[in-house]
């Protein structure tokens, strides 16, 4: 029983889904926002500080070292 209820729901969102016109450009402008908000912006606004470095114990060196830095 469960399943044909899970069957049911999604046929009822991929048929809504066919059926749409302007709801499709909608979604597509939705997904660019989505992609410009954490690719795009994750690459020039939030750089990678813990790339820099090889081994797992410098990269926990550096964080400790930058909270006890920002704690003071």
């Amino acid at each position: 029983m469960k399943k044909s209820m899970v069957n049911r729901v999604i046929r009822f969102y991929v048929d809504g889904f066919k059926s749409m016109t302007i709801g499709k450009t909608l979604w597509l402008i939705i997904l660019i926002k989505l992609f410009v908000m954490f690719v795009v912006l994750k690459i020039f606004f939030f750089p990678s500080y813990l790339g820099k470095f090889d081994k797992p114990v410098e990269k926990q060196e550096y964080v400790l070292n930058e909270l006890v830095q920002r704690a003071k």
